[in-house]
């Protein structure tokens, strides 16, 4: 489905009044959707809720935005604490000056599938939200943009802010390494449009004409996020010897579960896993907009965790000095050539940076032309804390010039012995220990993600410092804060 042109056209009037100061009544339905594959979906299943809380962090946009209403939609209503916290983040010198302007619509609906699919079965629920839409300025701010959200944004009458499905494959995985190979942007040495077992063995068998060291790569399915389609294939032995391709297939025949490899038939690649010195997983983040003006937001240091290291599970902010200019000439460049054919809203660009003999070689990976985890700790630190992240050099400045911010950020904090604490034990905790944050320093810790304390004990943390190591002490502290509440 393509997104209605006539309907967009009120985009960039829409966009162009949600600044900093601006009094110009409008409105931002934030849609934290996530419309990714059934399958992934089923992984995420009582998290859903949860993780959409992760995108409240916007609503500290509202005391900086006079003229601002935020209309949020998601699957399970936030506990009131939890909002009253942001509140008090957002505006401590007057209390409830968020809660004024914000809207929360639940679409009470715990099944496996993207808000913006059960927003559609819920007409009354639609009625609400075009009612507060109605008459003024408005424009849908979405985790990603597929079919569910165009039928979203076509039944409210409102603009979205994102990319228009058809543009999609164009950054798949396999058409991702030809878009890098297009703009000039290295990438490692790989195979595209992968389909089958057998193509992954034929795949391994030509990288390795190539690299004769390889040790191992990665299968990355095209449309996957989240590393939740990615599998390391190790292609040596303990000893080191090559493992033979025939192996390779028949041992992968015998592991994969059925739905990775019904997911491969629509297509996958198969990369070099770069390896040896020091190796990073860095990310930037671009935003496009409306008029096709393209700006590198943020760059990050990815943590990557899971059982096959590739699921991504925190950042640190910003990405290592050495190389993050690189990061946002590459961005850049890939920003533009994906505005040219109609992009719009966010993306994301993944990298890998390995140093060898003192030089850092960065090899692009993927486009994601949607939000990510690094998008909601880093809005976090601008509602927060006034500042601007400097693409050249890979700083960020606070809006007086008086020094800098940085953080580290995770949605994994995790202890299953914590599903007994409440967001307010929590909270109360975080704050009594000296560790929130201080509008005044500047610097403290944000909570998010409060929700899937009770699914499986797990939290989110934001910890913002004036340096990278006061960063990580905040964020050491807080999860020891929180371990010591559990009695």
């Amino acid at each position: 489905m393509v997104i209605d042109a006539e309907r967009q056209a009120g985009l960039a009037d829409a966009v162009r009044v949600n600044h900093v100061g601006s009094t110009t009544p409008h409105v931002v339905v934030i849609l934290p959707s996530f419309s990714l594959a059934d399958s992934l979906l089923a992984h995420y299943a009582t998290r859903i809720g949860a993780y959409e809380h992760r995108y409240l962090l916007g609503t500290l946009m509202l005391p900086r935005v006079p003229g601002c209403q935020i209309v949020f939609v998601t699957c399970q209503t936030p506990e009131p604490e939890v909002l009253d916290y942001y509140d008090r983040l957002a505006s401590p010198a007057r209390p409830g000056g968020l809660l004024d302007r914000l809207h929360v619509v639940t679409v009470d609906d715990p099944s496996p599938r993207s808000v913006s699919a059960k927003l559609l079965d819920r007409p009354d629920l639609l009625d609400h939200v075009r009612r507060l839409t109605e008459g003024r300025l408005a424009f849908i701010e979405p985790w990603n943009v597929t079919d569910t959200e165009v039928e979203v944004s076509r039944a409210l009458g409102v603009p979205l802010n994102g990319t228009d499905p058809a543009v999609w494959p164009l950054c798949f995985k396999s058409a991702g390494r030809r878009l890098f190979r297009e703009v000039g942007v290295p990438i490692p040495v790989g195979i595209e449009d992968v389909r089958d077992v057998a193509g992954v063995g034929e795949a391994v068998a030509r990288i390795r004409r190539e690299r004769p060291r390889l040790h191992a790569v990665v299968v990355k399915h095209d449309n996957s996020g989240a590393g939740d389609g990615n599998v390391v294939v190790v292609v040596r032995d303990a000893s080191g010897r090559r493992v033979r391709q025939d192996d390779i297939v028949a041992s992968l025949r015998g592991s994969l579960p059925a739905w990775y490899v019904t997911d491969l038939g629509a297509g996958a690649v198969v990369e070099e896993l770069l390896t040896g010195g020091l190796v990073h997983s860095p990310s930037a983040q671009v935003d496009i907009r409306p008029d096709g003006s393209v700006s590198v937001l943020s760059t990050h240091e990815q943590i990557l965790g899971g059982e096959n290291g590739q699921v991504y599970s925190g950042c640190r902010f910003p990405a290592d000095p050495e190389y993050a200019g690189r990061l946002g000439e590459h961005a850049a460049a890939v920003g533009r050539w994906l505005a040219d054919r109609g992009a719009r809203g966010r993306l994301g660009v993944d990298f890998l940076a390995v140093r060898r003999h003192g030089r850092w070689d960065v090899r692009a990976l993927e486009v994601n032309l949607r939000k990510g985890g690094t998008t909601h700790p880093f809005s976090a630190l601008r509602h927060l804390v006034p500042g601007s992240y400097d693409a050249a050099t890979g700083r960020y400045d606070l809006e007086d010039r008086s020094g800098t911010r940085c953080y580290r950020s995770s949605d994994g904090l995790l202890d299953p012995s914590w599903m007994s604490l409440t967001p307010r034990r929590v909270i109360d905790a975080v704050a009594a220990a000296g560790l929130e944050f201080d509008p005044g320093r500047r610097t403290g810790v944000v909570l998010h993600l409060l929700s899937g304390l009770r699914v499986d004990g797990r939290l989110g943390v934001t910890a913002i410092g004036a340096d990278r190591d006061e960063a990580e002490r905040l964020y050491a502290d807080t999860e020891r804060v929180v371990a010591s509440q559990v009695s």
